[in-house]
């Protein structure tokens, strides 16, 4: 009886093992390869990045909050700026000090993709790609606010509506970028690109007035020309 349990165990642990080999690939190459691309000078990614989880809005915690009188670290004090960006940021019985290198990582990726691609860390700000960046640059990065301020004048990849009328430039080099502007009937009033774009080409996307919607696939980001 104990050889035919365990005979079974091991079976039963090889058949677990198989499965998990044999999904963990399905689809996730497909669905990497479909997102738009960022400008073709980041397509190096710092290594640091490539753990960063998609970024949530900068919203502050909506439970309970320590104090500002209790946003003090174990050891040394906290700068004047950094109480600024800590308060009503902490949840209770959570150290302070690990919610402020969340925030100083925020910088470290926009400081090191703008010392590389200044298009690449505003359209990763646009794109939501960098956790809390509005406020990381606001309270702890100042000198980025010009990204910021660039960023805040943008638009992600997908359907925007009631677009402001312009001349937009995508923040991307792939050629799979288009996009489209409708009426409120409906009505196609522009679309693009009007030729074949190469890589290297700059795609810019002219939106009418009146335009109701615009949408954009494979673009990552729009910003003003």
């Amino acid at each position: 009886m104990y050889r035919r349990s365990t005979a079974a165990a091991v079976l039963l642990a090889a058949a677990l093992t198989l499965t998990a080999c044999g999904s963990g690939g399905d689809g996730k190459g497909d669905a990497e390869a479909a997102k738009p691309k960022p400008p073709a000078s980041s397509s190096v990614p710092d290594p640091a990045d490539a753990s960063a989880a998609p970024a949530p809005p900068d919203a502050k915690p909506t439970g309970p909050v320590l104090p500002d009188a209790k946003l003090t670290p174990k050891t040394g004090s906290f700068k004047a700026n950094e109480k600024q960006y800590l308060s009503g940021r902490v949840p209770e019985k959570m150290d302070p000090a690990a919610v402020l290198q969340t925030g100083q990582e925020s910088c470290q990726r926009v400081e090191r993709t703008a010392k590389r691609d200044k298009d690449a860390a505003t359209g990763a700000i646009v794109a939501g790609e960098i956790p809390g960046a509005k406020d990381a640059i606001t309270y702890l990065c100042p000198e980025q606010k010009p990204i910021l301020d660039a960023a805040s004048k943008g638009f992600p990849d997908g359907t925007r509506p009631s677009p402001a009328a312009g001349t937009y430039r995508a923040l991307t080099q792939a050629t799979t970028c288009s996009w489209e502007a409708k009426g409120k009937d409906g009505a196609v009033l522009a679309s693009g690109p009007e030729a074949p774009v190469k890589a290297g080409d700059k795609i810019t996307a002219a939106i009418p007035a009146g335009t109701a919607t615009f949408t954009s696939t494979g673009c990552y980001a729009w910003i003003p020309a």
